[in-house]
């Protein structure tokens, strides 16, 4: 009997099906041993030994194994191929007594069992049975890499926390990963608060071809005539005309250079200027003085890795990371996908040849690329062994399989992503018109899709403008000039897809570590989503964030934790070891740590004096700063504990629905911050956007201030902006 040990229950039963009764698969369960989480668990004077011990959720699984164990003529380890799936191996031969059977200790226990690591990238027939037969030893290179990030992690939580706790407030944590990830959204939020909005105008012109334009002058201008009389009756039927129904004659035209000068996106930069263009445009001869026609091609997309699997899923469905890679190891443990957490776009050959027979055979010859067309990741420290994530049997349509709603959503992308990479490109056909109006030059494009190609699987949005068919030198008629309004915007707040994106592109994290990353400072209520799902600090954030940049500057420095990265890509690889690699951190953390210890006082961050007193006591009222936010707090704690939540009056605006109360800054069960009236439950007017007191001259409704920092009406129905 063999004995086969994997991390999930779900993997374990998928597995069965392909192998006979020689064959018992169980499940660890995950981890079956870690670093105790009531100390630091680490032997700081021998090298950073590690204490590892079996928790007590473990100990419920390993009994059960151990009784397998003995039954067993051999153990064979099957958990995923990555570093943590290493250790879960390795863990498991300490826990369990495992001797490697290709390495015979003839120091070991005599009750000890033999093992084999085997891996695979897909749990399908053929891949068990391919790594049933290439078994190895347990990579102790990738233990180690594993070994050090949990060390490191456990130093950085373990030693900052406590400092935390006694210089701004109990139950803070900090993280090594995590607190950089806080540290690009309070940039950006400093960023946008810091943003002074431009304003530009854009000019367009609706252009019409005029019938039978390519005749004689005098015939041309006698139709501009006949145009001029009848342009009363025109206006009347172009109104009774429906707006979805567009002349195909007609169309827009951008205003790009004055003067022979190129205009850039602030050239024209106020109303004045705008008007006084329109106004020199009106009676302009309009011409077209080139035209430019090319084919444009598209190429696919690559298929997934797990940053873009997670950018993509809420891009389409708005899925948080964390929720993304739960569906993500449900279709990869039952057989459905290839393993999900990887960074590499390898993929293999059979794969490659099932995607060929496919397209050809549901979409014909000339959807397919032509060849194996192969991707090359340009993440730095990628698992190039690795594959990219892709449906286990590409002939299989998400809608041929039994699945839930979200797991059909996901591999239905992802079985799509994969097609699509092995199509021909889409092909357009772009055409570029250049129009002259006295000393100005308007340009329109269009494009037409010739050849839909890869779309056919994998729609991606793109607009489609089909242009008249022109002549240069022609002469087009102005149906109207129009000038708009515009304002510079900030850089958008970070969402899920952008924050994991900027992570991977400056080496912070890897594949395993994003959705646990942007899990985790929500959860400590260091960041938190506004009303478009963005991510901005919170004010506990906000605080640590800056202790952490002013005082421990090297924990969230982005180049500093991206070369610690490489530093475990080396100790992965055996070109480094791991204890000379903490060593080199922990000495100068220490000796920094201690000194700030002596030079910090809880004061600088989290009390302010209000010149209140205490209603309980009569001693000094404090405004304090806690977990979730600023509150007011007894100078005399803890003798005496009064506290009370600090209300913000917004600029004392009167609430427009009740005309009673006044609308002040309240926080959601979810600690999200609002505007609302102080006589709820009374009155329940709310707004998201904070109040700046005026009223909208258009429908009185009250003006609100946006993230963005512009000024508009808070009614929905109302497009009034100062």
């Amino acid at each position: 009997m063999k004995l086969i040990i994997v991390e999930s229950p779900t993997k374990s039963k998928t597995i069965s099906k392909y192998l006979g009764p020689d064959f018992n698969v169980l499940s660890s369960y995950g981890h079956v041993r870690d670093l105790p989480k009531s100390e630091l668990g680490i032997d700081i004077e021998k090298d950073f030994e590690p204490k590892y011990i079996i928790p007590i959720r473990a100990r419920k699984s390993i009994k059960p194994l151990k009784e397998e164990v003995k039954k067993a003529d051999l153990v064979i380890l099957a958990v995923d191929e990555d570093r943590e799936g290493e250790a879960i191996a390795w863990h498991l031969t300490q826990a369990l007594q495992l001797e490697n059977f290709q390495i015979p200790n003839s120091k070991s226990q005599t009750n000890s069992k033999p093992y084999v690591r085997i891996v695979f990238h897909e749990i399908t027939k053929s891949a068990i049975e391919e790594a049933l037969k290439n078994p190895r030893a347990i990579e102790m290179n990738l233990v180690d890499a594993q070994q050090a990030r949990r060390i490191l992690d456990r130093i950085v939580g373990y030693k900052l926390s406590p400092f935390l706790w006694k210089k701004v407030a109990r139950g803070l944590s900090a993280g090594r990963v995590q607190s950089v990830a806080v540290r690009l959204v309070t940039e950006r939020e400093r960023e946008i608060e810091k943003f002074t909005p431009q304003e530009y105008w854009n000019i367009e012109a609706l252009l019409q071809e005029i019938q039978n334009s390519k005749a004689e002058p005098h015939a041309r201008e006698a139709r501009r005539e006949m145009n001029a009389k009848h342009s009363a009756i025109i206006k009347i039927q172009n109104k009774a005309k429906d707006q979805n129904s567009k002349n195909q004659n007609e169309f827009t035209a951008l205003l790009i250079k004055k003067n022979g000068e190129t205009l850039d996106k602030l050239a024209i930069k106020n109303k004045a200027a705008a008007d006084k263009i329109v106004k020199d445009l009106k009676k302009a001869e309009y011409k077209v003085i080139n035209i430019e026609k090319k084919e444009i091609k598209r190429n696919p997309l690559p298929p997934f890795t797990t940053s873009t699997l997670q950018q993509g899923a809420w891009q389409r469905f708005k899925w948080p990371a964390k929720s993304t890679m739960r569906i993500a190891q449900q279709l990869y443990e039952t057989g459905r996908i290839t393993y999900h957490r990887t960074d590499s776009l390898n993929l293999s050959d059979l794969s490659l040849f099932a995607a060929k027979k496919f397209i050809s055979e549901n979409y014909g010859k000339d959807y397919w690329v032509g060849f194996p067309k192969k991707y090359k990741t340009k993440t730095k420290g990628a698992q190039e062994a690795h594959e990219a994530i892709r449906p286990s049997y590409p002939n299989k349509k998400p809608e041929d399989l039994k699945l839930d709603n979200n797991q059909f959503k996901l591999y239905d992308l992802i079985w799509r992503r994969f097609i699509a990479c092995q199509m021909s490109q889409a092909v357009f056909d772009s055409t570029t018109i250049d129009i002259q109006a006295k000393d100005y030059i308007f340009r329109a494009t269009g494009q037409i899709l010739k050849f839909d190609g890869f779309l056919k699987v994998y729609p991606i949005k793109y607009k489609e403008v089909e242009l008249p068919s022109l002549e240069i030198n022609e002469i087009l008629e102005l149906l109207k000039v129009t000038p708009s309004q515009h304002f510079t915007e900030p850089p958008p707040r970070y969402n899920e897809a952008t924050l994991i994106k900027t992570l991977e592109e400056n080496g912070i994290g890897r594949p395993s570590t994003y959705a646990p990353i942007l899990s985790t400072i929500q959860e400590r209520n260091y960041i938190e989503k506004d009303e478009n799902r963005r991510f901005r600090p919170t004010e506990i954030g906000t605080v640590v964030n800056d202790l952490l940049v002013n005082h421990f500057p090297e924990i969230v420095d982005i180049g500093f934790t991206s070369s610690m990265e490489k530093d475990l890509d080396e100790i992965a690889e055996g070109k480094i070891k791991w204890v000379p690699m903490i060593k080199e951190f922990y000495g100068p953390f220490e000796k920094n740590l201690q000194k700030k210890y002596e030079e910090i006082s809880k004061k600088d961050f989290t009390e302010k004096p209000t010149g209140k007193k205490c209603p309980k006591c009569g001693g000094p009222l404090l405004i304090r700063l806690g977990k979730f936010g600023k509150f007011y707090a007894c100078s005399k704690f803890p003798k005496c504990r009064h506290t009370e939540s600090l209300k913000e009056n917004i600029l004392g605006v009167k609430c427009p629905k009740c005309e009673k109360g006044e609308i002040t800054q309240k926080r959601t069960k979810k600690n999200k911050i609002f505007y609302g009236c102080n006589q709820f439950p009374k009155c329940d007017f709310a707004l998201w956007d904070k109040p700046t007191g005026q009223i909208c001259p258009k429908c009185k409704s009250l003006l609100v201030e946006t993230n963005r920092k512009q000024v508009k009406c808070s009614s929905k129905d109302c497009d009034y902006t100062p």
